[in-house]
Formats: structure tokens, sequence, C-alpha cells
């Protein structure tokens, strides 16, 4: 079957890394070091995947905006201090080295900055994987279109061959901006229900099941 997609571009946490869990714990105990009142695991839930200081202000929009730098440096000291024990979901690292080798261009766009991306994909041992990818820190964060506008630039893949695969409504809203298709998975940050919502080509439960739908699809 002749393929569809030349550029897959992925999230990263909640898509590909089990590290959702560790962002809201890290995002309540910043708020526990600064004696904040922490937001409740849904609200916290719910910005994974934007910019750091654009989902905490997401996640507490009652504080004041000079409280977030202090509470971004206590996530960072936080998530630091266990992202060394998180790993990939099992099947991430086969489904990424199936792909390569039926010749896709793989990508990441993700709410990290450069930094936290470079040392992630040490960590989990993907380094030199991906063809191309965007951080927060480098242009306008999801939901903006930005960063696949890059990726594709970068790749030279147009919006009709590539596709966004996330785990929360922003990658999906950010693959809509850049007029490309969007892959839900549930298994991370938002519930099936709410990618619903903003009507992505289709929805997997499990990794499992996103390497039958490029099987099926791709």
């Amino acid at each position: 079957m002749k393929r569809r997609l030349d550029l897959v571009v992925f999230d990263w946490d909640g898509t590909l890394l089990d590290s959702t869990a560790a962002i809201v714990r890290a995002i309540l105990s910043a708020c526990a070091d600064l004696g904040i009142d922490p937001p409740g695991e849904a609200a916290a839930r719910h910005v994974i995947g934007l910019g750091l200081e654009d989902a905490l202000a997401g996640a507490m929009p009652w504080l004041d905006p000079r409280d977030y730098p202090r509470l971004a440096e206590r996530f960072r000291h936080h998530y630091l201090a266990q992202d060394h024990l998180l790993s990939l979901y099992p099947g991430a690292e086969r489904l990424i080295a199936r792909l390569r080798g039926r010749g896709y261009l793989l990508g990441i766009a993700t709410g990290k900055t450069r930094l936290g991306l470079r040392r992630a994909l040490v960590v989990a041992g993907l380094e030199g994987r991906f063809a191309a990818t965007r951080c927060a820190d480098e242009c306008r964060p999801k939901p903006h279109p930005a960063m696949l506008l890059d990726l594709m630039a970068q790749t030279g893949v147009a919006p009709a061959r590539t596709l966004m695969v996330g785990d929360t409504t922003h990658d999906v809203k950010m693959a809509h901006h850049a007029r490309v298709s969007a892959l839900a998975v549930s298994y991370g940050a938002h519930s099936r229900e709410m990618l619903a919502q903003e009507r992505p080509l289709d929805c997997v439960d499990t990794v499992e099941a996103l390497a039958e739908w490029f099987e099926a699809n791709g």
C-alpha cells in the first residue's frame, strides 16, 4: 500500500514518555514549597503540553504573574529530581524504530525547553532518532502552529503529508491551526472525551493501537 504520510510529529510528555503523573506531582510540590494554593489534579493535567509559564498561568490564573518564575523554578527542581526514573510507554521505542525503518521522517513538538528535551532524549536513549524537533522556548508554544510550521519547513514536507500525534487538546488544536491532520492518544493527559471535542482524525487508547493505526493508515 502506498504510504500517505512523510512526516510524523510526536508530542513528548504523555505521548512517548509516561510522565503525566510526574508533571502533576511537580506542579503540586512547587505550590507547596511556596505556600501557594494548588490547582486540582484535573486542572494540572489540562495544562500539560503548554510552555511551562503558560501552563502554570493556565492552571492558576489567580496568581500574581510575578510568582510564575519562582513557581517555574520549583517545578523544574521537583521534575528534574525524578525525570531519570521515568520511562517510555511500553512499545514506544519499537514504534519509533518501525516508523524509521519504513522511511518516515520523525519529529517532536514539545512544551519542553531545548535543554529539557535534549536531556529527556538522552535519558530515554532516543537521541539521533528524530529528523527535526521544536521546543516551547524556540518559538510560540502550543496551540499556536509555529512548531509544526517550522518542522515542515525544515523537512520540506507539505501539510497534507504530515501527521501530528499527541495526547492533549493543545496538540490537536495546533495541528488544525497548521492545517495538519491530528491523531490523538487517550493514554496521556487528556481524556478521550476531551480529545474528541477537538475532532482529531482518529483517537487510539494504547501504543499498540497506535502502531496498528500506522500499519492500516500510514
